[in-house]
């Protein structure tokens, strides 16, 4: 029997995080833990004072003293500030939509908890173990995914989180809809009594755009590498010219995302037998252009992880505390441009990706440009060809969920309106960027899917035309694999399963693919 590896333990502080660590969370990789380094609890506490302290002496402070948004002319009696942050979070429970899922939650929480650890939130330690505590619980508050405009911050769905810290609203537990207040009583937790801004400071944030698109970046990054091994398979599958990706060509054009993917292809693809037999000299441009398509996605993940990385280690609430000089800062860094535009850029960049395999396919399954192919891949052969079609329907989803990637290219973020009385009258919208990401990675990887049973199929039915030219080591090790789940498509036969099951394991990442 194998014992499970433990999980590693991510510590927060107010040392900088990757995105890796709230992916690694999200998926149940990596357990969260709050540092328990007395400098850094007591750079904590001292915010969380200091706003006591002013309270006492009847400072005024936005969203404290103050009602939210345009309502900061409204003063609120004294009796009343220790409600105020209650009424926040219950009038912004209007959220709608699909939940987030498990992972997209825990993803949420990580990222809330990692920018009121920078210290400039005034919030309490208490405040900081109580994230933890849901997280160690496997207690996730339901989210409804809509209702966010990316500034001021994702208010309403991280109401749902200042909720549950409180025990109310509802939670997932193993799966299940379980009321916060059960499940907080049954786990052991007692419900938090939020300090003055602990509200505002918790759902004026970008934590939800930021979650999103640590995920966003995860499954970006992997599909760089498959889409590079398909374009390969593809390439031998039709007898493809390898020199399209020769070093020195590359050289002379210095992008540096593209030149690792035209290197990954060489790896994949000697030359040697094309110099050999003679091929065409320039195959169609999905092929021959793979690595500026591929590469663009590449390049753009390097400053993509900068934004994305620097909105994930920043305080990103209003005002901010600065308690060392005792002052409140009134700004803007809820506002998510820099999410909004990196989501926007990374769906373009990845609806590309489902383009170019879609194209792939088309040249695969014709019989005038697939270079000695059958129609349509079909394996059917004898009395049987007639009555069996190959991949013809698949080539039909495959540009189906292609053109509906594309259509949600349009940027999110151009979309700004006015709200809330035009206090909040240029907003990011960085989290339906994200959501559309999301949405074009989830449709992109299911033409993904497809293309990996095409070559699979393709590459099959090359080595029974020329059984003495076997594709080179690791598309014979991709091929293998493959095989594993995808039986060949000699009578035709309903495909879904087969894409079920490629797509969970592009979704879990189960093939490695290059250094």
């Amino acid at each position: 029997m194998h014992l499970a590896e433990p999980l590693r333990t991510v510590h927060f502080s107010r040392e900088r995080l990757t995105l890796e660590d709230i992916v690694d969370i999200a998926h149940g990789r990596a357990a969260a833990a709050l540092s328990d380094d007395p400098a850094f609890r007591s750079a904590i506490a001292r915010g969380a004072d200091f706003l006591e302290r002013l309270l006492r002496e009847d400072g005024t402070i936005y969203g404290v003293t103050t009602g939210y948004g345009d309502s900061c002319t409204v003063t609120v009696p004294p009796a009343l500030v220790a409600e105020l942050p209650h009424h926040l979070y219950t009038y912004h429970g209007v959220g709608l939509g699909e939940y987030f899922t498990p992972a997209q939650t825990r993803a949420i929480l990580a990222t809330r908890l990692a920018s009121l650890c920078k210290g400039y939130s005034g919030v309490s330690v208490e405040l900081l173990l109580q994230i933890t505590r849901l997280l160690d619980a496997g207690l996730l508050p339901l989210i409804p995914s809509e209702g966010s405009v990316g500034a001021s911050g994702d208010l309403t769905p991280l109401s749902y989180l200042a909720a549950v810290l409180c025990g109310e609203r509802e939670v997932w537990r193993d799966g299940v809809q379980v009321p916060a207040a059960q499940a907080l009583a049954q786990a052991g937790i007692t419900p938090l009594r939020l300090r003055p801004k602990e509200g505002l400071a918790i759902m004026n944030g970008t934590a939800v755009m930021t979650a999103l698109a640590c995920l966003a970046y995860d499954r970006a990054d992997y599909l760089v590498r498959l889409c590079t091994r398909i374009t390969a398979m593809a390439s031998f599958a039709m007898d493809g010219n390898a020199h399209h990706f020769d070093e020195v060509l590359f050289a002379a054009k210095p992008h540096a995302g593209m030149q690792q993917v035209a290197a990954w292809l060489r790896s994949d693809l000697p030359t040697a037998e094309w110099e050999r037999n003679g091929k065409r000299l320039q195959d169609r441009y999905s092929i021959r252009c793979a690595p500026h398509v591929i590469g663009v996605l590449a390049d753009a993940l390097l400053l993509f992880r900068t934004m994305i990385e620097n909105e994930l280690n920043s305080a990103n609430d209003n005002p901010l505390i600065d308690a060392d000089n005792e002052r409140v800062l009134h700004g803007g860094h809820f506002y998510g441009g820099h999410i909004a535009f990196a989501m926007d850029g990374m769906k373009n960049a990845v609806a590309n990706l489902a383009d170019l395999l879609d194209r792939q396919m088309a040249l695969l399954v014709d019989s005038r440009y697939n270079h000695g192919l059958p129609a349509n891949l079909s394996g059917a052969s004898g009395e049987r060809a007639p009555i069996n079609h190959g991949l013809k329907a698949l080539q039909i989803s495959a540009s189906a969920w292609t053109a509906e990637a594309l259509k949600l290219t349009m940027p999110a973020s151009v979309f700004s309106r006015s709200t809330e009385c035009h206090n909040q009258d240029k907003v990011s919208m960085g989290t339906i960027a994200a959501r559309d990401c999301l949405r074009v990675l989830e449709l992109t990887e299911q033409v993904v899917a497809a293309l990996l049973v095409t070559v699979r199929q393709g590459v099959w039915l090359r080595c029974q035309l020329t059984p003495d030219l076997p594709p080179p080591a690791q598309l014979a090790a991709m091929q293998a694999a493959l095989e594993r789940d995808v039986a060949p498509v000699v009578e035709d036969r309903r495909l879904e399963p087969d894409l079920r099951l490629l797509i969970a394991r592009i979704r879990a990442q189960d093939w490695s693919l290059y250094a």
